[in-house]
């Protein structure tokens, strides 16, 4: 900047004010200034940028895998919720392991952020509150265990309750529950729905109907073979998660089951039968959370918001046709 401004006949600030297009620069001071940077081929130091402000203009953004639907469309909509402040993002998986949360998000942490905005996968974010005075943190779709941070989940006790209730109203009264790591929080809280949805029908489904673990085809396959060697096999699934459907449709795509699954998908509407859905609404998530966290680097220490639970919306296709005996 200096060799800017020495060539420009101006001082350093103002070709600072140039480069942060400050529209009180005269014309022909700001036509030197631009001359100068093309001529010396100038950027700017964004390292020096970030020691200078205290924090870099990036929100960081880690969720369990950046290429499930769900999450894809999250990080999207806080890409584009921050754009729209000049604001970039860095976006990292965080993985099924649970001991890879805290080493990824403290490197996120460590290039001072202008905020954070993770789903947690270990059972303890304790370790972060180290880091709360320096740097805005959210929860997006999980809560976080021992941390007091801004939260926003979807419903996912209510969508569970309307996913099995649509099933057992078309006559299944065996819907299966298949998810990936039921110690989730949101794994936990679909299954209350889906059990709530059974007991206010009358029914009392045995825990051989509940599968864990499956995230990939094998998983699948395993789980299908598992359930229909069942002395009374279920008629109907309800998958708790986009990934799970996904898996659960390659491998019984030659004979489809009566399925609803949580989380809408691309082409979900396009399969044969199209799969009947619980829309969690990631958009709506993804922007809550960065206004959030934007608020918050204006103000840090503005009291807490109680958790945010988004509502969903069940949306119906042609993959649980009424059974038929």
């Amino acid at each position: 900047m200096r060799e800017v401004a020495s060539r420009a006949g101006v001082s350093v600030k103002t070709v600072s004010r140039v480069f942060n297009d400050d529209p009180h620069v005269m014309p022909e001071t700001r036509e030197r200034v631009q001359r100068a940077i093309r001529e010396l081929n100038y950027v700017p130091n964004v390292l020096a940028t970030t020691f200078r402000a205290g924090r870099s203009s990036v929100i960081g953004v880690a969720v369990p895998d950046i290429v499930d639907p769900f999450f894809a469309a999250i990080a999207r909509a806080i890409d584009r919720q921050a754009r729209r402040h000049g604001i970039s993002t860095l976006v990292a998986s965080l993985g099924d392991n649970p001991a890879d949360e805290r080493p990824t998000i403290e490197s996120l942490l460590s290039r001072k952020l202008s905020g954070l905005i993770f789903a947690p996968i270990h059972d303890d974010q304790s370790y972060l509150h180290r880091w709360i005075e320096h740097t805005p943190l959210v929860c997006i779709d999980r809560a976080p265990t021992n941390l007091d941070v801004d939260t926003f989940t979807a419903d996912d006790e209510g969508g569970a309750y309307l996913a099995t209730t649509h099933l057992i109203d078309r006559g299944h009264t065996r819907v299966a529950y298949l998810g990936d790591s039921l110690r989730q929080s949101t794994e936990r809280a679909r299954l209350v729905g889906w059990r709530r949805a059974n007991a206010e029908r009358g029914l009392d489904p045995s825990a051989e109907l509940i599968v864990g673990g499956v995230s990939d085809v094998a998983a699948a396959r395993d789980a299908a073979a598992r359930l229909t060697s069942l002395a009374l096999p279920p008629t109907a699934l309800f998958s708790s998660n986009a990934r799970t459907t996904m898996a659960i449709l390659r491998a019984l795509r030659d004979d489809p089951p009566a399925l609803v699954g949580f989380g809408d998908f691309p082409l979900a509407d396009l399969l044969h039968p199209a799969v009947t859905v619980i829309d969690q609404n990631p958009d709506r998530l993804g922007e809550l959370a960065a206004e959030r966290v934007l608020a918050r680097t204006h103000q840090e220490h503005a009291p807490l918001a109680a958790p945010e639970a988004v509502a969903v919306q069940l949306i119906t296709r042609e993959s649980c046709t009424p059974f038929r005996q």
